[in-house]
């Protein structure tokens, strides 16, 4: 089997750094293989907004190639070590006929012909004078600093006067030579850029030949000096340019290391989050936080962008640039084709913002845009962790997406079920009480009945016809839950007037059960939609009535529990059994079957109570009563009693 080639381009801030890449491109076209353009980034890089180096890395991505960034100062050994551990098959790099450093015997090629010997490498000859290695096309500008210069100054000042010291205490030279040496290292690592260092490395000279070297106060010194002078200033000079290096490297190190935390710190939020709004505010907080830059994110809903969703870096950072009708019309172009868009892109470049798309498996979920305007370029690892966590936000919101669409299917399937259960169950057990009305009604018609068996007759179509009304009336406040949805507008209404409303309209049998009221309070309220909660009391008297025995205690009462009301219907008939319980508010579930009127009961009374307790915001339970029976307990939110103005 044929291994598969994998091409490594180095690029670089060269002006024909895109004759390299274009030769790569087709190096890894004609061998069928994948394409790699990595940038070593060294110490002290800054890239201009108008960098050549960006121009190559769009270059790149548009060849197919995955962009890649290291840090290094030793350009060939990162890049021998990179083909190393990605299994590179080649390389790919650029030469300028430019002077190598004067330290430097070899060039970067050589050197990596050296360490990467068992590679390919195809060197890309380059005419330019601007040097095509991977350590960058520009580098640091250091800015004078009135601290820095202070920093120095005082230092130097310092050594002096330590020098001072040890002349009078007798020291030779070479020790104030020492002393010196430790100052330029002290500023070196106090001070930005090797600038300071280096005017350190040679002020410490002079101030020494001209304070403690004969003659005194004189440029002027004894030749013999001169190579103890040269020897000072390489010693203070080199250790300097290693502390000045450490230091760049250990910031450089400590930023990959914070900017990677926030990518694994992103990815645990992200698992926490629950909900589009919520998972859209943690992505934008971590890009924030990576970015030091303002983010604004367009949901999208139904195919079109929403209203933004803001997020300052700073309490003055402003958004009014960024809300303009073009920075919009680059958001949505970004909707509609699913590239990134704006500053920095080769789309829309006139927008103030960068915008990129938030998707997962050619959906897009939302479109963020990162604040520009007035702002550097976007650096190239900082580029790889904002798509990172673009990505992962996009997985999560897939997922929550699916979620709610499996939801939404499930709850689709269950009223289907419930609308299917729903009409068998009435259209079988409707046949029966009907039947009872109207077989009945024909022999009540013959008018040749005793009064007794008549009076019987009349009981019996009464109950019947009850029944039915009970089941309208379950019905129809099935219709008016809308699906199990949260009901808002409640109102105060008194439990007295409740419990009365729901007594009348019971069962005809309760009068043969011993029916208790207890209220805390006459005028305990809560908050409820009062034909609602009627239903459930009356369907809780009703379920006590029919599965108790006639002379019975049954006991209505309602008491004040902090902010809530509880509401109880207790009997002490037999109870109901452990494996009921679980059972008991399920849809179509009725019980004993061997009541003699769970045979014709449809099992919506308590599943019914069930979804209007839970709609008004509480919640309902079924307890053991004392000695024997059961409790039913349900709660409200308690509405205080208003006093008359």
């Amino acid at each position: 089997m044929q291994r598969e080639e994998k091409i490594l381009v180095c690029l670089s801030g060269s002006p024909t750094n895109a004759r390299v890449v274009r030769a790569a491109a087709k190096i890894a076209e004609a061998f069928h293989g994948t394409l790699t353009a990595l940038f070593v980034e060294p110490a002290n890089y800054a890239a201009e907004p108008d960098s050549r180096l960006a121009e190559n890395i769009r270059l790149a991505k548009q060849l197919g190639a995955q962009i890649r960034t290291l840090y290094g100062d030793d350009a060939a050994a990162v890049i021998a070590e990179y083909a190393r551990v990605s299994g590179s098959t080649k390389i790919v790099i650029g030469r300028s006929p430019g002077k190598r450093g004067f330290f430097s015997k070899k060039s970067i090629v050589d050197r990596l012909g050296e360490l990467a010997s068992d590679i390919d490498i195809y060197i890309i000859p380059d005419k330019s004078e601007t040097s095509d290695t991977p350590r960058g096309s520009a580098r640091s500008q250091e800015r004078l600093s009135l601290r820095d210069a202070l920093i120095t100054a005082v230092m130097l000042a310092f050594c002096t006067g330590i020098g001072y010291l040890f002349s009078d205490l007798g020291f030779s030279t070479a020790n104030v030579i020492v002393i010196y040496i430790i100052g330029v290292l002290g500023i070196a690592m106090l001070t930005a850029g090797r600038s300071y260092s280096l005017a350190a490395s040679i002020l410490s000279v002079l101030i020494c030949n001209f304070f403690f070297t004969e003659p005194y106060f004189s440029l002027f010194s004894d030749p013999s000096h001169i190579m103890t002078f040269i020897v000072m200033f390489a010693a203070a000079f080199f250790i300097s340019s290693i502390t000045a290096r450490i230091k760049r490297q250990t910031h450089q190190t400590a930023l990959r290391v914070y900017r990677t935390e926030i990518l694994l710190e992103t990815s645990q939020k992200l698992q926490q989050a629950i909900g589009t709004e919520q998972i859209l505010t943690v992505t934008a907080g971590q890009l924030v936080k990576l970015l030091e830059r303002s983010v604004l994110i367009y949901p999208v809903e139904n195919g079109a962008l929403s209203e933004p969703m803001l997020f300052p870096v700073n309490e003055n950072a402003g958004f009014n640039d960024y809300l303009t009708q073009y920075d919009r019309d680059s958001a949505r172009w970004v909707l509609e084709n699913d590239r990134r868009a704006g500053n920095g892109t080769d789309t829309r470049q006139k927008s103030n913002g960068i915008y990129m798309a938030i998707h997962a498996n050619g959906r897009v979920f939302a479109v963020a845009g990162v604040a520009m305007k007035a702002s550097p370029m976007l650096e190239s690892f900082e580029k790889t962790l904002t798509v990172a966590i673009l990505d992962e936000c996009g997985l999560m919101l897939e997922n929550e997406y699916n979620r709610i669409e499996k939801r939404r299917i499930e709850e689709k399937a269950r009223a289907e079920e419930l609308r299917s259960n729903l009409l068998r169950a009435i259209s079988h057990d409707l046949r029966t009480p009907l039947t009872n009305i109207s077989g009945t009604a024909a022999l009540l018609m013959e008018n040749e009945l005793p009064e007794e068996k008549r009076r019987q007759m009349y009981v019996s179509v009464y109950d019947d016809a009850h029944w039915l009304i009970d089941l309208v009336e379950n019905l129809l406040s099935i219709t008016r839950m809308e699906g199990g949805s949260r009901i808002e507008d409640l109102q105060p209404e008194l439990l007295d007037d409740i419990f009365r409303e729901a007594v009348s309209h019971s069962d005809r049998l309760l009068s043969e059960h011993e029916l208790e009221i207890r209220l805390d309070d006459e005028l305990l309220m809560a908050h409820m939609d009062a034909r609602l909660i009627v239903q459930v009391v009356i369907n809780l008297i009703n379920n006590a009535v029919k599965y108790t025995p006639r002379g019975s205690h049954i006991c209505l009462e309602a008491s004040a529990r902090d902010d809530r009301v509880l509401i109880s219907v207790a009997d002490d008939g037999n109870g109901i059994s452990d494996e009921a319980k679980g059972k008991i508010f399920d849809m179509f579930y009725t019980g004993n079957k061997a009541s003699s009127d769970a045979r014709r009961g449809l099992g919506l009374g308590l599943a019914l109570c069930k979804s209007i307790v839970q709609a008004h915001g509480g919640s309902i339970a079924v307890s053991d009563n004392t000695p024997h029976g059961a409790v039913f307990t349900f709660d409200l939110k308690r509405a205080e009693v208003q006093p008359d103005e």
